[in-house]
This record gives C-alpha cells, structure tokens and sequence, in this order.
C-alpha cells in the first residue's frame, strides 16, 4: 500500500511540476536614465553622512570637513565634564595591558614581596596609583578628555 491510498501497482497522480522558469529580470527603461543623473548630486551628498569607522573621533572628523587636528578637540583638564570615576571597563583594560606590559619584562613600580603573577602585581600598582597610563575618553562630538590613572578614583 502506498502513501497516496492506492496500490502498488496503480499509476500514481504525482504533482506536475512546470519544467519552464520565467526569468522576468528588470531592464530599466529610457526614461530611467535622467532621473538618475537629476538625483546623482543628493546621492553624492548622501556619501557625505556615512561613517565609516566605528570611531567616534572619524565620525567627528568627517563632519567638520577635518578642520580640526586631533590635538585641537583635547578638553582641558580645567573644562573636563566626565565623572572622575573609573569605569570597570576602563579598569578591566587598564589591569590588562599593564599585566601584559609587566608580563614583557617592563619596570615594576612597587615592591614585589614575592608576587610572580603579572596580573596581582599590575593590581598592586593601581591600588597604589602607580600606574603610568593615561585614559582618554572620547565624547559624541569627537573632542576628548585625557585621565590619567591617579586621578580616576577607583
């Protein structure tokens, strides 16, 4: 007995398939051809918006035509607007490439007492404020504000 509820030996009604594919492919028309180049000019300035970096000082940048160099959106340190906290991501990659840093032989600013591990001895350091690296934090609109590592409160 088959699936379709006959026999074995009854022609079965299986489902017609059209051999035949219709490819219906857009061709654009005549008249297509000037409203292309009417609107080739907002497209160019379409271009003008686009970010192509996930940096926020390129996309800061690609606004202002790159009038600014970078060392002209630095904030000073009296105008700084930022919390003087340390975020766990800031301290999370400052640890690590201070651990890494350690790891490639780099002068250690505290005393060891007998720590091996890069990682405690980069944890000693920043609890101690001793370490040289300076965290800069961008804004939306691509100026920057410089920390450094004794100033940010853990």
């Amino acid at each position: 007995m088959s699936d379709y509820g006959g026999d074995d030996n009854d022609p079965v009604d299986e489902p017609a398939f059209e051999d035949e594919e219709i490819n219906d492919y857009y061709e654009p028309e005549a008249g297509d051809d000037t409203e292309d180049q009417n609107n080739a000019g907002a497209d160019a300035d379409a271009e003008d918006n686009v970010v192509v970096s996930g940096d926020a000082a390129a996309a800061a940048n690609q606004g202002q035509g790159g009038k600014k160099s970078d060392k002209d959106k630095r904030i000073p340190n009296e105008l700084r607007t930022t919390t003087p906290f340390m975020t766990k991501y800031e301290r999370a990659r400052i640890l690590g490439t201070r651990a890494l840093q350690i790891s490639m032989n780099a002068p250690v600013l505290v005393d060891l007492e007998g720590e091996t591990d890069p990682l405690q001895i980069a944890i000693k350091e920043l609890r101690e404020k001793k370490i040289p690296l300076i965290v800069r934090r961008y804004l939306p609109d691509g100026y920057y504000e410089d920390w450094t590592c004794e100033e940010l409160l853990q």
